[in-house]
Protein backbone atom coordinates (compact mmCIF):
# COMPACT_ATOMS: atom_id res chain seq x y z
CA UNK A 1 0.00 0.00 0.00
CA UNK A 2 1.16 3.24 -0.61
CA UNK A 3 -0.15 7.15 -0.32
CA UNK A 4 1.38 9.81 -2.73
CA UNK A 5 0.41 13.01 -1.30
CA UNK A 6 -0.61 15.64 -4.03
CA UNK A 7 -1.52 18.41 -2.18
CA UNK A 8 -1.19 19.51 1.54
CA UNK A 9 -2.61 23.14 1.90
CA UNK A 10 -6.18 23.93 3.42
CA UNK A 11 -8.31 26.98 1.70
CA UNK A 12 -5.45 28.47 -1.17
CA UNK A 13 -2.98 27.04 -2.71
CA UNK A 14 0.84 28.00 -2.17
CA UNK A 15 3.80 28.38 -4.55
CA UNK A 16 4.92 24.71 -2.25
CA UNK A 17 1.44 23.30 -1.53
CA UNK A 18 -1.14 22.26 -3.61
CA UNK A 19 -4.88 22.08 -2.41
CA UNK A 20 -6.30 18.51 -1.14
CA UNK A 21 -5.01 15.38 -3.00
CA UNK A 22 -4.01 11.63 -1.89
CA UNK A 23 -3.72 8.99 -4.45
CA UNK A 24 -4.18 5.67 -2.35
CA UNK A 25 -2.25 2.81 -4.25
CA UNK A 26 -3.00 -1.26 -3.44
CA UNK A 27 -2.41 -3.69 -5.95
CA UNK A 28 -4.82 -2.70 -9.12
CA UNK A 29 -6.58 -0.16 -6.98
CA UNK A 30 -5.60 3.80 -7.50
CA UNK A 31 -7.92 5.57 -5.05
CA UNK A 32 -8.25 9.24 -5.09
CA UNK A 33 -8.78 10.83 -1.48
CA UNK A 34 -9.94 14.27 -2.35
CA UNK A 35 -9.59 16.41 -6.06
CA UNK A 36 -8.44 19.88 -5.36
CA UNK A 37 -7.90 22.24 -8.11
CA UNK A 38 -4.69 21.68 -10.22
CA UNK A 39 -4.84 17.98 -9.85
CA UNK A 40 -4.10 16.72 -12.55
CA UNK A 41 -0.54 18.85 -12.66
CA UNK A 42 -0.10 17.32 -9.35
CA UNK A 43 -0.67 13.89 -10.80
CA UNK A 44 1.31 14.29 -13.97
CA UNK A 45 4.56 15.78 -11.68
CA UNK A 46 3.91 12.34 -9.67
CA UNK A 47 4.13 10.47 -12.96
CA UNK A 48 0.69 8.81 -12.32
CA UNK A 49 -1.77 8.62 -15.51
CA UNK A 50 -4.92 10.27 -14.79
CA UNK A 51 -6.41 6.76 -16.59
CA UNK A 52 -4.69 4.80 -13.51
CA UNK A 53 -7.55 6.53 -11.29
CA UNK A 54 -10.45 3.64 -10.19
CA UNK A 55 -12.10 5.47 -7.51
CA UNK A 56 -11.92 9.36 -6.35
CA UNK A 57 -13.40 9.67 -2.43
CA UNK A 58 -14.95 13.13 -1.93
CA UNK A 59 -14.84 13.98 2.06
CA UNK A 60 -17.05 17.19 1.46
CA UNK A 61 -17.89 19.80 -1.21
CA UNK A 62 -15.92 23.13 -0.52
CA UNK A 63 -13.76 24.02 -3.04
CA UNK A 64 -10.32 23.40 -2.12
CA UNK A 65 -11.16 19.89 -2.01
CA UNK A 66 -12.83 19.48 -5.31
CA UNK A 67 -12.23 21.85 -7.62
CA UNK A 68 -10.03 19.79 -9.16
CA UNK A 69 -12.93 17.70 -10.64
CA UNK A 70 -14.25 19.08 -13.85
CA UNK A 71 -11.02 19.07 -15.26
CA UNK A 72 -9.78 15.67 -14.33
CA UNK A 73 -13.09 14.10 -15.19
CA UNK A 74 -12.78 16.05 -19.02
CA UNK A 75 -9.41 14.68 -19.71
CA UNK A 76 -11.20 10.91 -18.58
CA UNK A 77 -13.65 11.66 -21.07
CA UNK A 78 -11.83 12.88 -24.21
CA UNK A 79 -9.47 9.72 -23.84
CA UNK A 80 -9.77 6.95 -26.78
CA UNK A 81 -11.54 4.39 -24.70
CA UNK A 82 -12.63 5.90 -21.20
CA UNK A 83 -12.95 3.23 -18.22
CA UNK A 84 -15.75 4.03 -16.32
CA UNK A 85 -15.24 5.64 -12.52
CA UNK A 86 -16.67 5.93 -9.29
CA UNK A 87 -17.33 8.50 -7.33
CA UNK A 88 -18.46 8.11 -3.44
CA UNK A 89 -19.16 10.95 -1.88
CA UNK A 90 -21.62 12.13 1.59
CA UNK A 91 -25.24 11.12 1.53
CA UNK A 92 -27.36 13.97 0.21
CA UNK A 93 -24.68 15.75 -2.13
CA UNK A 94 -25.41 14.20 -5.71
CA UNK A 95 -27.46 17.49 -6.52
CA UNK A 96 -23.68 19.36 -6.02
CA UNK A 97 -22.28 16.93 -8.53
CA UNK A 98 -25.24 16.96 -10.89
CA UNK A 99 -24.97 20.37 -11.17
CA UNK A 100 -21.23 20.54 -11.61
CA UNK A 101 -22.01 17.95 -14.35
CA UNK A 102 -24.31 19.66 -16.23
CA UNK A 103 -22.12 23.22 -16.07
CA UNK A 104 -18.86 21.85 -17.44
CA UNK A 105 -19.51 18.07 -18.98
CA UNK A 106 -22.79 18.27 -20.59
CA UNK A 107 -21.54 15.33 -22.99
CA UNK A 108 -19.45 12.86 -21.37
CA UNK A 109 -18.42 10.14 -22.27
CA UNK A 110 -16.93 8.29 -19.83
CA UNK A 111 -19.45 6.20 -17.60
CA UNK A 112 -19.54 7.69 -13.91
CA UNK A 113 -20.93 6.00 -11.17
CA UNK A 114 -21.80 8.52 -8.45
CA UNK A 115 -22.43 6.31 -4.79
CA UNK A 116 -23.75 8.83 -1.70
CA UNK A 117 -22.26 7.09 1.00
CA UNK A 118 -23.51 7.71 4.99
CA UNK A 119 -21.59 5.71 7.91
CA UNK A 120 -20.11 2.33 8.14
CA UNK A 121 -18.48 -0.08 5.19
CA UNK A 122 -19.91 1.16 1.80
CA UNK A 123 -17.29 -0.75 -0.32
CA UNK A 124 -15.40 -4.25 0.45
CA UNK A 125 -13.26 -7.14 -2.04
CA UNK A 126 -11.70 -10.25 -0.85
CA UNK A 127 -8.75 -8.13 -0.14
CA UNK A 128 -9.63 -5.31 1.74
CA UNK A 129 -12.63 -2.90 2.62
CA UNK A 130 -13.34 0.89 2.95
CA UNK A 131 -15.70 2.44 5.74
CA UNK A 132 -16.85 5.89 6.53
CA UNK A 133 -17.87 8.13 8.84
CA UNK A 134 -19.62 11.41 9.70
CA UNK A 135 -17.26 14.43 10.51
CA UNK A 136 -18.32 17.60 12.46
CA UNK A 137 -18.36 20.21 9.80
CA UNK A 138 -19.80 23.20 8.61
CA UNK A 139 -21.62 20.79 5.31
CA UNK A 140 -21.77 17.06 5.15
CA UNK A 141 -18.27 15.75 5.64
CA UNK A 142 -16.69 12.08 5.97
CA UNK A 143 -13.45 10.62 6.97
CA UNK A 144 -12.54 7.05 5.51
CA UNK A 145 -10.38 4.10 6.14
CA UNK A 146 -8.70 2.06 3.86
CA UNK A 147 -8.26 -1.67 5.90
CA UNK A 148 -6.86 -4.74 4.31
CA UNK A 149 -8.15 -7.94 5.60
CA UNK A 150 -5.78 -10.44 7.04
CA UNK A 151 -3.88 -12.95 4.90
CA UNK A 152 -2.80 -16.45 5.57
CA UNK A 153 0.93 -16.58 4.73
CA UNK A 154 3.19 -19.60 4.00
CA UNK A 155 5.37 -20.41 6.76
CA UNK A 156 8.57 -21.16 4.41
CA UNK A 157 11.12 -21.77 6.93
CA UNK A 158 8.57 -24.74 8.45
CA UNK A 159 8.08 -25.58 4.80
CA UNK A 160 12.39 -26.26 3.96
CA UNK A 161 12.15 -27.98 7.26
CA UNK A 162 9.64 -30.41 6.67
CA UNK A 163 10.97 -30.57 2.54
CA UNK A 164 8.04 -30.07 1.01
CA UNK A 165 8.30 -28.63 -2.31
CA UNK A 166 6.23 -25.67 -3.99
CA UNK A 167 3.51 -26.28 -6.26
CA UNK A 168 -0.63 -26.70 -6.60
CA UNK A 169 -0.68 -28.18 -2.97
CA UNK A 170 0.74 -25.15 -1.31
CA UNK A 171 -2.42 -23.51 -2.49
CA UNK A 172 -4.51 -26.06 0.21
CA UNK A 173 -2.36 -25.03 2.60
CA UNK A 174 -3.23 -20.98 2.45
CA UNK A 175 -6.87 -21.82 2.13
CA UNK A 176 -6.47 -23.32 5.42
CA UNK A 177 -7.11 -26.86 4.65
CA UNK A 178 -4.55 -29.18 6.03
CA UNK A 179 -3.00 -31.92 3.10
CA UNK A 180 -1.42 -35.14 2.81
CA UNK A 181 2.53 -35.28 2.07
CA UNK A 182 4.63 -38.56 2.09
CA UNK A 183 1.82 -40.40 4.12
CA UNK A 184 2.13 -37.54 6.84
CA UNK A 185 -0.76 -34.57 7.67
CA UNK A 186 0.77 -31.82 7.22
CA UNK A 187 -1.74 -29.30 8.90
CA UNK A 188 -2.22 -25.64 7.95
CA UNK A 189 -2.17 -23.83 11.59
CA UNK A 190 1.56 -25.33 11.61
CA UNK A 191 2.65 -24.11 7.53
CA UNK A 192 0.83 -21.03 7.68
CA UNK A 193 0.35 -17.67 9.99
CA UNK A 194 -1.94 -15.17 9.81
CA UNK A 195 -0.86 -11.75 9.35
CA UNK A 196 -3.13 -8.78 9.97
CA UNK A 197 -3.97 -6.60 7.29
CA UNK A 198 -3.06 -2.72 7.50
CA UNK A 199 -5.49 0.16 8.36
CA UNK A 200 -5.13 4.13 6.53
CA UNK A 201 -7.46 6.36 7.68
CA UNK A 202 -7.76 9.71 6.25
CA UNK A 203 -9.71 12.78 8.11
CA UNK A 204 -10.15 15.89 5.78
CA UNK A 205 -11.56 18.63 8.13
CA UNK A 206 -13.48 17.84 10.66
CA UNK A 207 -14.31 19.65 14.29
CA UNK A 208 -13.01 17.44 17.58
CA UNK A 209 -15.80 14.86 17.91
CA UNK A 210 -15.80 10.89 19.05
CA UNK A 211 -16.01 9.96 15.10
CA UNK A 212 -12.62 11.11 14.43
CA UNK A 213 -11.49 8.36 17.34
CA UNK A 214 -13.49 5.69 16.36
CA UNK A 215 -12.61 5.66 12.65
CA UNK A 216 -9.13 5.67 13.73
CA UNK A 217 -8.87 3.21 15.80
CA UNK A 218 -5.53 1.23 15.43
CA UNK A 219 -5.01 2.44 12.42
CA UNK A 220 -1.34 1.64 11.20
CA UNK A 221 -1.26 5.38 9.44
CA UNK A 222 -3.73 8.48 10.51
CA UNK A 223 -3.56 10.99 7.76
CA UNK A 224 -5.01 14.15 9.46
CA UNK A 225 -6.05 17.53 8.94
CA UNK A 226 -3.53 20.14 10.59
CA UNK A 227 -5.28 23.73 9.75
CA UNK A 228 -4.00 25.45 12.29
CA UNK A 229 -1.13 25.98 15.46
CA UNK A 230 -2.17 25.94 19.06
CA UNK A 231 -2.28 29.55 19.02
CA UNK A 232 -5.18 29.58 16.69
CA UNK A 233 -7.09 26.94 18.58
CA UNK A 234 -10.20 29.36 19.08
CA UNK A 235 -9.76 30.00 15.35
CA UNK A 236 -10.10 26.07 14.56
CA UNK A 237 -13.11 26.03 16.84
CA UNK A 238 -14.79 28.48 15.07
CA UNK A 239 -14.25 26.81 11.89
CA UNK A 240 -14.57 23.36 13.03
CA UNK A 241 -11.18 22.28 11.97
CA UNK A 242 -8.05 21.11 14.06
CA UNK A 243 -4.83 22.06 15.63
CA UNK A 244 -2.01 20.06 15.53
CA UNK A 245 -1.88 18.99 18.72
CA UNK A 246 -5.63 18.05 18.52
CA UNK A 247 -5.08 15.60 15.65
CA UNK A 248 -1.86 14.10 17.91
CA UNK A 249 -4.34 13.92 20.46
CA UNK A 250 -6.88 11.69 18.42
CA UNK A 251 -4.20 9.91 17.51
CA UNK A 252 -2.90 8.89 20.56
CA UNK A 253 -6.44 8.15 21.87
CA UNK A 254 -6.77 6.17 18.49
CA UNK A 255 -3.72 3.83 19.32
CA UNK A 256 -2.97 4.69 15.85
CA UNK A 257 1.08 3.79 15.31
CA UNK A 258 2.25 7.11 13.18
CA UNK A 259 0.46 10.07 12.20
CA UNK A 260 0.97 12.21 8.93
CA UNK A 261 -0.48 15.74 9.11
CA UNK A 262 -1.67 17.42 6.27
CA UNK A 263 -4.20 20.65 5.26
CA UNK A 264 -2.17 23.52 6.22
CA UNK A 265 -3.31 26.68 6.74
CA UNK A 266 -1.43 28.94 3.64
CA UNK A 267 -0.46 31.43 6.71
CA UNK A 268 2.38 29.05 7.79
CA UNK A 269 5.12 29.14 5.05
CA UNK A 270 7.25 26.75 7.73
CA UNK A 271 5.29 23.85 9.53
CA UNK A 272 7.92 22.56 11.61
CA UNK A 273 6.08 24.23 14.66
CA UNK A 274 2.57 21.51 13.75
CA UNK A 275 5.12 18.77 13.84
CA UNK A 276 6.65 19.98 17.31
CA UNK A 277 3.71 20.84 19.08
CA UNK A 278 2.22 17.51 17.88
CA UNK A 279 5.14 15.37 18.94
CA UNK A 280 4.15 16.68 22.54
CA UNK A 281 1.25 14.16 22.78
CA UNK A 282 2.21 11.76 19.85
CA UNK A 283 5.71 11.45 18.98
CA UNK A 284 5.47 9.20 15.75
CA UNK A 285 4.55 12.24 13.48
CA UNK A 286 5.21 13.91 10.51
CA UNK A 287 4.14 17.11 8.26
CA UNK A 288 3.17 16.28 4.64
CA UNK A 289 4.61 17.68 2.00
CA UNK A 290 3.33 17.47 -2.16
CA UNK A 291 4.95 14.68 -3.62
CA UNK A 292 5.62 12.94 -0.47
CA UNK A 293 5.26 9.10 -0.76
CA UNK A 294 4.14 6.81 2.53
CA UNK A 295 5.02 3.45 1.96
CA UNK A 296 2.54 1.03 4.30
CA UNK A 297 3.96 -2.89 3.67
Amino acid sequence: MKATFLGTSASVPTKDRNHSGIVLNYKNENILLDCGENIQRQLTIAGISAARITKILISHWHGDHVLGLPGLLSTLSSMESPKPIEIYAPKGTKKVFDYMLKSFLEHTRIKIKFIEINEGIFYKTNDYYLEAAKLKHPIPCLAFSFVEKERRRINKAYLKKIKLPSGPIIKNLQEGKNIKFNGKTIKAKDATYIQEGKKLTFISNAGVSPSCIKISKDADVLICESTFADDLKDKAIEYEHLTAKQAASIAKKAKAKKLILTHFSPRYTDVSIMEKEAKTIFKNTVCAKDFMIFSLD
